[in-house]
């Protein structure tokens, strides 16, 4: 069925070490045989439930109904539902929530593997998932108790609600209000008033209720407000009341999208009385922690979210390369050079197919191994044995989020070009599907953030608010990986190769952190995002040949195959990746660029 194999995540654990992870004492219930049988629970789920609707659940959009709910594709919300009962939603929650205890290693590649059979029915999850966490870690007990807790059963889903229609991510200019009307059992209560836009699974019917994380800001009697982003605050606005009542919140339309059409993404408005006609104006929604709070808060769920959007864009570039890789083997069409007679070859016998399909396997593989390297960064926080560890992985995570969102999700639209470019005419065609994952990941560049956001974020909050402490710890790292590279005679050149990128990448970094001019370094961050996630991914991948090497080297019983076609996809991403990094850091030192300097009547 094309969904990520079993095999090529245990040779990603074996790399990230994932059975150190299981001897600690949060994961210590766990055996290796355990989470491989977590893993072929999900992928029958993926294969049996998940990848059959793909193709329905794109022809056959969400609906708005005249009563004002929305419906998604019945195959979709069952295949929902069977996700839920596994308890996959539970998976990286404690036991005593009800969760499975997981590592976040295999919570991801869980995630992963449903999402390579259809992006939007593991969204939902996702989305759910991030929420509960949300609340779990700012929440009080009363509101993790009623509105965590079903979430985390499956019961419940969860939605993240920041843009506004005139406000997208400059979330300082939103303009929805919360005024505070009294406290009950969970906590204090306000009435909302506002629309919020592009929410994915805003609406549905997939379960009766769901419970909104919704960024306002605190207003008194008249209105008024603090400017900016200190009097955001967030909240926990449910479709349903506790007590059974219909809130006042309503779908003021559906976005009708390029891709990740199964799952239903909406304009909200909160407390225009449409839901409740007659009842109290606003929607009831109660305060998570203490007012002025919501944007480090919802960065909680953010950036758990733009792992999972890279993670998702991975998934869809490991399900282009499978599809590639099949109608390459089964596709005849031309002879080898100089041969005239005969039956038409495969056309992966032909050297360019082959190149777009080794480079699609390091696109969408690298963009794995980056989503689960940034996983097992979670796990490091989280139960690494001595604070040190445990603040290296936090800021190297950091650091690192804004590629792990932005790499997968620009390059496995390059690999899917090649998909498509691979089939020939029928890749534009409905009849194979690569059409439709390349509408489906032209949506992830801009999910949680456009990739201009992300520069911006990587340069002007990861290097020179931290002064590039983060880049010192990572690039040890990378040196660790070089010396290792070298006492393989078969990976010298590769280390060579890395460590020039690394020095190009250094050296554009420290110009940035130089620049006095903030306006001037911003300019240059889409860029240098693009160069610097080269190369990580490009140390990621010397790092997997470097142990693929060894494994091969010490496990006669080993898949040699799969060790070698990784250890060659590592080569040819260093040999034909990495040197577009100088083009990209290039502009760093050429001055004011041209688009600076243009005036808006120029152009």
């Amino acid at each position: 069925m094309n969904t990520i194999e079993l095999r090529d995540l245990k040779l990603l654990f074996d790399w990230l070490d994932l059975n150190g992870v299981l001897k600690r004492d949060r994961y210590a219930s766990h055996t290796p045989d355990d989470i491989e049988a977590v893993l072929e629970l999900v992928r029958r789920i993926a294969e049996q439930e998940v990848a059959p609707c793909a193709r329905a659940s794109d022809l056959q959009e969400p609906q708005l109904t005249p009563e004002g709910d929305v419906t998604v594709l019945p195959a979709a919300a069952d295949a929902v539902r069977v996700i839920a009962d596994s308890g996959l939603f539970g998976a990286p929650f404690d036991f005593d929530a009800g969760g499975l205890q997981l590592p976040l290693t295999v919570y991801t590649a869980a995630l992963a593997t449903l999402m390579s059979a259809n992006i939007s029915v593991p969204s939902f999850m996702l989305l759910t998932v991030a929420n509960a966490r949300l609340i779990k870690a700012f929440a009080s007990p009363a509101q993790v108790e009623a509105f965590a807790l079903p979430q985390i059963e499956g019961k419940t889903l969860g939605t993240m609600c920041l843009s506004e229609p005139q406000a997208g991510s400059a979330l300082s200019d939103i303009r929805t209000r919360a005024v505070e009307e009294g406290e009950d059992e969970l906590g204090r209560r306000f009435r909302i008033k506002g629309s919020k836009m592009w929410i994915s699974a805003g609406d549905h019917n997939v379960t009766d209720n769901i419970i909104h994380l919704v960024l306002a800001k605190v207003a008194d009697e008249e209105g008024r407000t603090v400017p900016g982003t200190k009097g955001i605050s967030l909240f926990i606005v449910p479709k349903i009341l506790p007590d059974g009542a219909r809130n006042d919140v309503a779908v003021s339309g559906l976005n009708h999208k390029l891709g990740y059409r199964g799952i239903p993404n909406c304009a909200l408005n909160f407390g225009d009385g449409s839901a409740t006609p007659g009842g109290a104006p606003g929607a009831i929604g109660w305060l998570v922690g203490e007012p002025g709070q919501g944007l480090p808060q919802m960065f909680h769920m953010m950036n758990e979210a733009r792992v999972s959007v890279g993670v998702g864009a991975a998934a869809l570039a490991c399900r282009g390369y499978s599809l590639s890789l099949d109608y390459a083997r089964q596709r005849p069409q031309g002879r080898p050079i100089g041969v005239r007679d005969g039956d038409p070859v495969p056309i992966i016998q032909h050297a360019d197919v082959r190149a777009m399909l080794l480079t699609q396997k390091a696109y969408a593989y690298g963009g794995l191994a980056l989503a689960l390297y940034s996983a097992r960064l979670q796990d490091e926080e989280l139960t690494a044995p001595n604070a040190a560890d445990r603040e290296a992985a936090a800021s190297l995570l950091a650091l690192l989020t804004p590629v792990t969102k932005t790499f997968p999700s620009e390059m496995t639209q390059q690999s899917l070009h090649h998909a498509i470019q691979i089939h020939g005419g029928a890749g534009y065609t409905r009849d194979f599907e690569v059409e439709q994952l390349y509408r489906d990941n032209r949506l992830n560049p801009i999910h949680e953030g456009t990739t201009g956001i992300h520069g911006m974020d990587l340069v002007g909050r990861k290097l020179r608010k931290d002064g590039g402490k983060a880049l010192a710890l990572l690039k040890a790292r990378v040196a660790t990986t070089i010396a290792e590279a070298r006492a393989i005679p078969a990976q010298q050149t590769s280390a060579a190769q890395l460590e020039k990128a690394w020095t190009q990448v250094t050296e554009a970094a420290a110009s940035l952190m130089a620049e006095p001019d903030e306006t001037a370094a911003q300019a240059q961050a889409t860029s240098f995002l693009f160069g610097f996630g080269h190369a990580v991914v490009g140390w990621l991948w010397l790092d997997l040949a470097v142990a693929c090497e060894r494994k091969g080297a010490a496990d006669d019983s080993a898949d040699k195959s799969l060790l070698r076609g990784h250890v060659l996809a590592a080569r040819h991403f260093l040999e034909t990746e990495l040197p577009r990094i100088p083009a990209w850091l290039a502009p760093l030192a050429g001055g004011t660029p041209a688009f600076v300097d243009i005036r808006e009547d120029e152009f």
